[in-house]
């Protein structure tokens, strides 16, 4: 691990988040083709923090509104009702991903990470996000979510512990077959990562307590977190107003494409 490839790592972890493109098969592939390793768990923690204050920087409206619905509504007068209702509805949507990652951890860190695996997974989700965006009738916003959509939602998104998945992805996917729009879609996503990020960064707390920091990785630590909440909070600001014009057919073939070519490395 050196400066440059901490920087290049957040980059990377800030940009796949939130990008229906798959963070974790992208840092997998990075691994496995050009031997960049990660610096250990505190590192991939700090990354993962740093998306985390990215998104939270671009929805501190959204979350601040939420927050005082639930410890003073009145402010709110009308709208209290609703976030306080959408805050219920990010946590219910978070508990099968709780129940993935609790269960299904260690397969997905090692049986699953292969190369050939995370390109099915690539392209089979990619698949779905592509049927899913031309099938939908995008005629649905936030303010008509419902507890079927976030149950849906909600075990959509377990299957993003699987690298080549995407979380973002596959939330998405999820929501525009409940026929919500393309932006509704992208911000319950957005917000539905919160809780998972932060409660990653908590479960892996006690491991990084016992196992320490390796001497001297403290910069590369707040080089990769501060990259990667820069990019991710730049990211999502790219792809709510791409998405106000184009589609997701972008990502879908971008999939694809990528698939095809680790197949190929895989196959020469």
């Amino acid at each position: 691990m050196n400066l440059f490839h901490a920087i290049f790592l957040g980059l990377l972890q800030g940009v796949t988040e939130f990008l229906p493109i798959s963070s974790s098969g992208h840092l997998a592939l990075v691994e496995f083709f050009l031997g960049i390793e990660e610096a250990g768990l505190t590192f991939d923690v700090a990354l993962h923090l740093g998306t985390l204050l990215g998104v939270c920087i671009y929805f501190r409206r959204d979350l601040f509104m939420m927050l005082t619905a639930l410890v003073n509504p009145r402010v709110l007068g009308e709208d209290a009702g609703h976030q306080r209702l959408l805050a219920f509805y990010i946590c219910l949507g978070t508990l099968p991903a709780v129940a993935a990652g609790y269960f299904l951890k260690d397969a997905a860190e090692t049986i699953l990470r292969s190369p050939v695996f995370i390109a099915a997974a690539l392209a089979g989700a990619g698949l779905l996000l592509l049927l899913a965006d031309k099938a939908g009738k995008h005629s649905r916003d936030m303010k008509s979510i419902g507890f079927v959509d976030v149950v849906l939602i909600g075990l959509f998104q377990a299957f993003a512990l699987m690298p080549g998945v995407s979380r973002s992805g596959i939330t998405m996917t999820a929501s525009l077959m409940r026929g919500f729009n393309r932006m509704s879609a992208a911000r319950f996503s957005f917000l539905l990562s919160v809780p998972v990020i932060f409660g990653a960064g908590v479960y892996n707390l006690p491991d990084i307590i016992r196992q320490g920091s390796k001497p001297g990785q403290l910069g590369f630590y707040l080089a990769g977190f501060v990259a990667a909440a820069v990019s991710g909070y730049l990211v999502i600001a790219f792809l709510l107003r791409f998405i106000q014009s184009h589609s997701f057919a972008v990502f879908a073939y971008y999939r694809f494409v990528l698939a095809g070519v680790v197949l190929l490395i895989q196959i020469l």
